[in-house]
This record gives structure tokens, C-alpha cells and sequence, in this order.
């Protein structure tokens, strides 16, 4: 493999932001480029090991990344980077392509006959006073309008830091990262409980994402004011095992009967039998949800009362006609069940 021409300069501008932001692309030494913390795939490292990491342990990090495994391949097999990576002048930070830069150290280390090939990095230089709201629209541009290559997490996180910490409106980062802006709220919102309650594990990111998207559960927690934290020690004990299960199951507990929601809130009961008992109930049973939501409809006091002062006799009549229709096939219907049992015992 022949190594590229390091001496050659490039001028030119990025456009972001309605603004042309000069930059020139050079080569640079790779162990003279810093991994940037707040680069989002790096701050959910950060994150999830609880302090800020050096340069080595971020490294180390991204090396086991099965992304990085294959940047490596891709690499190696192209004799060099296809893009340069994005670094800010000065501090020499790589904005974006930090896996990229972590790929082509680890093949300096260990490709000794190709050394030449990735002791340089092609960089493009940003200007040593740009804004850091500037640097994270870039980010953006690059990694959600762009490859997409974020995990929700890491997008979160993003939208996250965007929104607090450089105070840009829903609506602005939404259009600003081609998103719906229902999904950047909903986003920022799990990034925010998961920080509220310190939960550090990405990979824990869709239990809460399905924890907060049901109106069911919601009705719980509105209830429970401490059924949030069970909710989290349950995810974190493994007791809740799957993000299905949040999705599916919890929301039957918190939709079945209130006294098995109530055992299951004052931690009581486990979530495997607060769920068996909603089942038993036939807490996931469509047609007998409607009916038993009907028949608590129809014992209320109000309701009857509507009924029985009705005084339009047009009106009288034709709830009467209802009432009969009703108890006609609920008979029809108790008489299907039963034949239905017989026949399946047989």
C-alpha cells in the first residue's frame, strides 16, 4: 500500500447554520489528536462509568465497540480514511470521527508493516473560537440528518445537552435535527429521568423509553408517587428482566384490578404475580376490558339516575329497546359460553 501525500493544504468552508465557517484540511500526527468528552457517543461512556475518563480508558472504551471492530476492517482494507476526521484547532479535540481515530491508533500499534499508512490523520481543522452551540449543530448534522449511526441513547443525550445546557427551544432542535417534535420531547424526557434516578447503563435506555410512553403506567405513577423508584430497582434487580415486559406487561398490572396494582405499588407483591393476578382477572383481555368497563359504567349512581328520570318518552323508549337488546344477548351469550366449555372438556 502506498501512503498518501501528507504535505498538501486544503482551504475551504463548512457550511452549518446559515454561516460558512472556514476551515483548512490538513495531516496530523494521530497520537497529537484528543478524543472530545462531549462528543455524545463518548459522554455515554462518561455517563455510564460515572466520572469524566482519560484519554486512555475512553480508548479502551471505544475499542470494544463492535462499530470500532469494523471501522478497523474498513480501514485497513482502504489503505487509509475515506472523510477526515473534524478537529478543533488549538486543542486539537476530534469532534467527529473519534471512532474513526481510536481505529486508526489501535492499527498503528499493532500493523507494524503499515505503520506509515496511520501514523497521520487527515483532519479538517474548525476554527479555534467556535461556539460549542456551532460544534453540536455540526454533530448533529453529521450523526442524525447524516449516518444516523447514534444509538438512542447517545441521540438523546444529545438532544439532551442541546436543550439545557445551550438552551435551544423543542421546536428549534427538533427542525434543526429533522425529527418530529413529539419524539425530541419524549427523548429528552427519558434522558432526564435516567439522570434523575442516576441510572448510568445505556443499554437500560428502552426499558424507560416504553416506561414513558404508556398512558396506562402513567395513571400509576400519578397515583404512586414512589412507583417510579420501584419501578427503576425492579429494572436494576433484574426483576423486570426484558423492556417487553415493561412494554407489555406492566401497563395489565397498572390497567387490572386496583387492589393488585395497590399490593404490587407498596412492593407487596413481585411483578410476576402482580401480572399473573391482572391475567387471572383478565387484565389482558380486550372484549372482557370493555365489558367489565360497561357493566362499572352501568352500576354507577349517575348513570342510573340518568336512566331512570329520563323523561322524553321518544328517549324512555328507545333506552328501553336498548336495555332489552342488552339482557337478550347477554343471555345468548352466557348460553354460548356455556355449550363452548362443555364441548371443550370433551
Amino acid at each position: 500500500m502506498t501512503a498518501p501525500d501528507t504535505s498538501k493544504v486544503e482551504h475551504g468552508t463548512l457550511r452549518i447554520r446559515n454561516q460558512d465557517i472556514p476551515v483548512r484540511t490538513i495531516w496530523i500526527e494521530q497520537n497529537k489528536l484528543k478524543f472530545f468528552v462531549d462528543n455524545p457517543r463518548i459522554y455515554s461512556v462518561v455517563r455510564a462509568g460515572g466520572k469524566v475518563p482519560d484519554q486512555t480508558e475512553i480508548y479502551e472504551e471505544l475499542l470494544e465497540q463492535e462499530h470500532v471492530r469494523e471501522l478497523k476492517e474498513d480501514i485497513k482494507l482502504n489503505g487509509g480514511l475515506m472523510d477526515p476526521v473534524i478537529v478543533k484547532d488549538g486543542t486539537l479535540e476530534v469532534l467527529e470521527g473519534n471512532s474513526r481515530l481510536a481505529a486508526c491508533r489501535w492499527l498503528y500499534e499493532n500493523d507494524k508493516a503499515n505503520a506509515p499508512l496511520w501514523g497521520k490523520v487527515k483532519c479538517t481543522l474548525l476554527p479555534k473560537d467556535i461556539s460549542e452551540p456551532l460544534i453540536f449543530a455540526i454533530l448533529g448534522q453529521y450523526h442524525i440528518r447524516g449516518k444516523k449511526d447514534w444509538v438512542p441513547y447517545e441521540q438523546a443525550g444529545f438532544l439532551y445537552r442541546r436543550f439545557h445546557h445551550h438552551k435551544e427551544d423543542i421546536p428549534t432542535v427538533a427542525d434543526e435535527l429533522g425529527i418530529k417534535r413529539g419524539e425530541a420531547q419524549h427523548q429528552i424526557e427519558v434522558f432526564e429521568f435516567m439522570v434523575k434516578h442516576n441510572e448510568v447503563k445505556r443499554d437500560r435506555w428502552s426499558y424507560y423509553d416504553e416506561y414513558l410512553k404508556s398512558k396506562k403506567i402513567k395513571k400509576a405513577r400519578d397515583q404512586y408517587p414512589d412507583f417510579d423508584k420501584l419501578i427503576v430497582q425492579k429494572i436494576r434487580n433484574s426483576e423486570i428482566e426484558r423492556a417487553v415486559d415493561v412494554r407489555d406487561n406492566l401497563p395489565t398490572i397498572c390497567d387490572g384490578p386496583s387492589k393488585n396494582l395497590k399490593r404490587f405499588a407498596e412492593d407487596r407483591i413481585s411483578f410476576e404475580d402482580a401480572y399473573s393476578n391482572a391475567i387471572d382477572a383478565g387484565g389482558d383481555n380486550v372484549a372482557y376490558k370493555r365489558l367489565h368497563k360497561f357493566r362499572q359504567w352501568l352500576a354507577r349512581a349517575d348513570t342510573g339516575n340518568d336512566l331512570v328520570e329520563t323523561k322524553e318518552k321518544n328517549i324512555r323508549d328507545k333506552i328501553e329497546f336498548e336495555l332489552d337488546k342488552i339482557e337478550k344477548r347477554s343471555k345468548q351469550l352466557k348460553t354460548a359460553m356455556s355449550e363452548n366449555a362443555g364441548s371443550a372438556k370433551k
